[in-house]
């Protein structure tokens, strides 16, 4: 997938170092724009792979990711000195996305294709072996039977591999509403998994 001029599709998340982030962050707060344009291109792919989860439109979720922007820039006043920019400012597309779904939500089949789906090391448990042993296209017609708000938690935090403290942030809930939500949504994801796969495999026959 291309996504403003660069290939997105098989891209590993891309995370700043916090320290760079919270300067980067500090110096577009006090008015230097080069400094937040950075932050922008350093974060645009996944804020578009975030927006692509939520309305499932490549035009809805492009629009939305500048509109989010914007949207933070202006409200960059408002950030916390030091807090992570990264969930920060996947919240605003999140929230961004979802206000565009309500009113224009289009269903596209290829929901999370733009999530990275081989994710690596932040997912210690069981589950996250089993969500690297799916298959992709099975793993994606999965996630897109999940409701919204499992969906978003499964893919903050094992497709994008943010933390749990990051994943609490974006969501803007306690990490302990990500730890009860996130094991909710894998039990839900695997009974999607196994009526996926049977799915997939009757229609290549």
């Amino acid at each position: 997938m291309v996504y403003d001029g660069r290939d997105v599709s098989d891209q590993r998340p891309v995370q700043g170092r916090p320290s760079e982030d919270a300067e980067l962050a500090a110096r577009a707060r006090d008015g230097d724009v080069g400094a937040f344009e950075e932050l922008v291109t350093r974060y645009q792919a996944v804020a578009f792979r975030v927006a692509w989860l939520v309305v499932r439109d490549r035009g809805e979720a492009e629009d939305a990711v500048q509109d989010a922007f914007v949207k933070a820039y202006f409200a960059l006043p408002r950030f916390r000195p030091g807090a992570p920019f990264r969930p920060w400012v996947l919240r605003i597309v999140a929230n961004e996305a979802r206000n565009r779904g309500r009113s224009a939500r289009r269903r596209e089949g290829l929901a999370v294709r733009a999530a990275a789906i081989g994710s690596g090391d932040a997912a210690p448990a069981p589950e996250a072996a089993a969500l690297e042993r799916a298959d992709a296209e099975v793993l994606v017609a999965a996630l897109d039977r999940l409701p919204e708000r499992d969906r978003m938690v499964v893919a903050y935090r094992y497709l994008l591999e943010m933390s749990e403290s990051e994943t609490a942030e974006a969501l803007d809930v306690a990490p302990g509403t990500v730890k009860s939500r996130l094991s909710r949504a894998l039990v839900r994801l695997r009974t999607e998994v196994a009526s996926a796969a049977t799915v997939v495999e009757v229609e290549s026959r």
